[in-house]
Formats: C-alpha cells, structure tokens, sequence
C-alpha cells in the first residue's frame, strides 16, 4: 500500500474518534475502510447500556458501506484509545475479524492500525484470523462433524487465546521498542 494512501486512511480513522458515542467505556474507535473502487467509508463505535447492542467502529464502517451497494474491498484502518487518546494499537475484536472475512481474500485485505500518520503496522487478514469460520465450514461440510469437534475444536478454542497473547505483546513491544515480536 502506497504511503500517501495509507495516511489518508489513518487521517480519516482520527477524524471518525470525534463521532465515537462511548459514555461507559470513554475507549474511543475509529476506522476507515477502502473499497476496490477507493472509496472510503468512515465508522465509529456505538456503546450501548445492554452490551449486545454495541457496535465496533468496523462493522460500522463496513455496514455502512454494505447498505450502500459495496461488496468489494481492499483494507480497513483502526485507531482507538481512552478518551480518543492513542496509545498503542487497537485490534479488530473477533466478531469484526470475522465479518471482514465475510466479505475480504483473507490472503489480500490489508488491516493497518495505528496510532499516528507516523506509527503504524499493515496484516493481512489471515495473520490476524488464520482459521475463520469458513474454514471450519467447509471442514464440516467435507470431513463431517465429528472431526471437526474431534480435532479441530481445540484448534477454535487456542487460537483466540493465542491471538490475544500476540496483541498483548505486540503492544508491550510499543512501549519497548527493543523488544521484538516472535511467534
């Protein structure tokens, strides 16, 4: 992705902050997400007082693009922070993973988060959901049920949990440079 794209991408992601409705949490989320066509569609998250309703800023950036005729996209930005001040980087939660794999190549959707025009990382997304639900779909559809409780079940179960360990050290690594990521 060319420089000067991703920075329009973080630059709009910033601005969607000011539209964040989060009177419960104050962790503020903005992302922006850039179609085949490149047009770029805005969202925010929406907390609600019964927690289900809550909405993430990138389902609402994709929801809004959705409603709108868009099927086809390249990547999506995310900044978030308490109070809207950005500190480290702020993942996708797994229900957006999933519904970006919904609609994205897992292999070339690009995810940059970010904390500034100057800081930031690009994935794909199979680096951050390596087994979405349609894997395990199809797994079903082909290899039966009963290996796929058998044997992959536990891969469902670890990989979240894996997942969450690599957000957390990538975002110690933020604080010390020095550190590196290994997986």
């Amino acid at each position: 992705m060319e420089k000067a794209l991703a920075e329009k991408m973080i630059d709009l992601a910033i601005e969607q902050l000011n539209f964040s409705y989060t009177p419960y949490s104050h962790f503020k989320v903005g992302a922006a997400l850039l179609t085949k066509d490149g047009k770029l569609y805005g969202g925010c998250n929406i907390e609600n007082a019964a927690y289900g309703p809550t909405n993430c800023a990138e389902r609402t950036a994709f929801f809004k693009a959705v409603s709108e005729g868009e099927r086809r996209f390249d990547a999506i930005c995310i900044v978030g922070g308490k109070e809207g001040v950005l500190t480290e980087y702020a993942a996708p939660c797994g229900v957006c993973r999933q519904v970006m794999m919904e609609f994205c190549d897992p292999e070339t959707f690009q995810i940059i988060l970010a904390t500034s025009r100057e800081q930031y990382e690009i994935f794909t997304l199979r680096e951050l959901l390596p087994l979405g639900l349609l894997f395990f779909y199809w797994c079903t559809v082909l290899l039966g049920p009963a290996v796929l409780v058998r044997y992959l079940y536990p891969v469902m179960v670890t990989v979240p949990f894996f997942l969450c360990r690599l957000r957390i050290r990538r975002s110690s690594s933020l604080n010390n440079p020095s550190d590196s990521v290994t997986m």
